[in-house]
């Protein structure tokens, strides 16, 4: 079975981000609604990371389709942790970034099903 070397590294990484993010919202700030939103951005990465690995062992039987799902992964999680961070740090408000990335997150779940369904 081939594997998609790439996708499993960036999967561990983000499973590396989402340890890092949990130990951030849990002591990070005093702001139980700051905690809870970094809280979820954490969930996020982690549950993300292992479909993100599972994209990378899926590799050649999934067809583009696989790829297309772990882009859509990746640019999902981007766009939500970074609509999710960027207040709760100081930053500017995002706006509809997180719906996006929302939105991205479940259109990658579709591609992974479809990559598991179509040859």
């Amino acid at each position: 079975m081939q594997s998609y070397r790439g996708w499993v590294a960036l999967g561990a990484i983000v499973g590396l981000l989402a340890i890092a993010a949990a130990a951030g919202s849990a002591h990070g700030s005093a702001d139980p609604g700051v905690m809870r939103a970094r809280a979820s951005a954490a969930q996020m990465l982690g549950w993300h990371a292992l479909a993100i690995i599972a994209v990378g062992f899926w590799g050649a039987q999934g067809g583009w389709l696989t790829h297309v799902a772990g882009g859509l992964f990746t640019l999902g999680l981007a766009l939500f942790c970074a609509a999710v961070y960027s207040p709760t740090l100081g930053g500017p408000n995002l706006g509809l970034t997180a719906p996006v990335g929302g939105i991205a997150l479940m259109l990658g779940w579709a591609a992974f099903a479809a990559a598991a369904l179509v040859r």
